[in-house]
């Protein structure tokens, strides 16, 4: 009797054990899963082996997972996802970002944490440096194709970017063509760009002159819609002048120094926020 008692408390303690074990393993299965379950996003990378892709439930906006790229080295890594479109539909995606030390290999606009469509140049506003959670956004048009690949970039189509980045609750939505035949512009002209390039410190104006000229040209340019159209296209151009300089400029190897989305985001993303603007005009003096 005692050996048979011996041999079921230790068959009990067996069994104790093997639960232990299982509970452990779909313990790491889960969470496993839960790091890597990127529900339909492809992973792609310019320099394969160099980024790392991840479900992160530490770091996250909402309730769900972000999706987290890492680059220690520079490369162009995005997630991304085929999405079926509408022919010649114009369509918004959102998604929120947080970024930590991003930073490109060259001094290049457009590189950074993005919204893009791969295999094009379509893209949001792109996030360097370190940043907390922002909304950001990509407004297209789907043209003659019937699907898209949606991707969650870090990097650009023509650069490459090191650091971290998170998105999270994206969102993708089709819009209504407009059928408006008056067009709304967004003029903005800045007083000052003060910029530093290489070792040397750069500060211009625009001149009372240069103001008048601007204006006299929108206006030109209102007048001229109207006509070349016989009034079946008009500008409506609403003129801003911004105190606050511009502190940066962008570079592009074939074209030299120019204003890109990202130097002017924060000066006048108040004003365009909520506007629904056609297009945006920005005026500086870039040489003496």
């Amino acid at each position: 009797m005692k050996h048979a008692a011996e041999k079921k408390k230790s068959n009990k303690f067996i069994d104790i054990i093997i639960c232990i074990i299982l509970i452990t393993a779909f313990y790491f299965a889960y969470r496993y899963y839960q790091k890597n379950n990127f529900n339909d996003f492809v992973r792609s990378e310019t320099n394969p082996y160099t980024s790392t892709f991840i479900r992160d439930s530490e770091e996250k906006y909402s309730e769900k997972a972000s999706y987290k790229i890492e680059s220690k080295e520079y490369n162009d890594a995005m997630f991304y996802k085929t999405v079926k479109v509408g022919k010649n539909h114009p369509y918004k995606v959102t998604c929120m970002v947080k970024t930590k030390d991003i930073e490109s290999k060259e001094e290049q606009s457009g590189v950074g944490a993005q919204i893009s469509i791969e295999g094009t140049t379509e893209r949001s506003m792109a996030i360097s440096g370190t940043q907390e959670w922002k909304k950001i956004e990509l407004i297209f048009n789907s043209k003659d194709r019937e699907t898209v690949n949606i991707g969650f970039r870090l990097g650009g189509y023509l650069g490459e970017a090191k650091g971290e980045a998170w998105f999270s609750d994206f969102t993708i939505e089709e819009g209504i063509a407009d059928t408006n035949n008056e067009w709304k512009f967004a003029c903005f002209i800045f007083d000052t760009t003060d910029v530093t390039i290489g070792s040397k410190k750069i500060k211009l104006n625009v001149t009372e002159s240069d103001i008048k000229d601007i204006t006299d040209t929108i206006e030109r340019f209102q007048d001229s819609c109207s006509e070349l159209s016989q009034s079946k296209m008009t500008a409506k151009c609403d003129v801003y002048q911004i105190e606050s300089p511009i502190s940066k400029l962008s570079y592009d190897t074939e074209f030299g120094y120019y204003v890109s989305p990202e130097d002017v985001e924060e000066q006048i993303k108040d004003t365009i926020e909520n506007s629904n603007y056609d297009h945006i005009f920005v005026v500086v003096r870039l040489r003496r």
